[in-house]
């Protein structure tokens, strides 16, 4: 199960951009699920003092192949983005594991 990433993205402070530009950013992540690629996305819940962000799983053997693919996302190319982070994780336990399992 090393084949699973996390992607944090960080959003610039701009709802109405965020708005406008979601559906696109949807239609495309849409995409990627439909590939195989993307095992789940969402908006994070707003944090005290904390910028809008999502959080999307990945199923790919390389952050540099899911970076790629990223840098189609709408958002990225209409500069929503301000952040990507994107780390490995071992998921060990939960009702999903098989949905990233091998």
């Amino acid at each position: 199960m090393d084949n699973v990433l996390v992607v944090n993205y960080t959003y610039i402070a701009d709802p109405d951009a965020i708005a406008e530009h979601r559906p696109a950013h949807r239609e495309f992540l849409r995409g990627l699920a439909d590939e195989g690629l993307l095992v789940l996305s969402g908006p994070m819940a707003p944090g005290v003092g904390q910028p809008d962000a999502g959080l999307l799983l990945f199923r790919s053997d390389s952050a540099e192949d899911v970076l790629a693919k990223l840098a189609e996302d709408p958002f990225q190319r209409e500069g929503i983005v301000a952040s990507v982070e994107v780390r490995g994780w071992t998921p060990v336990l939960g009702a999903w594991l098989d949905k990233v399992s091998d």
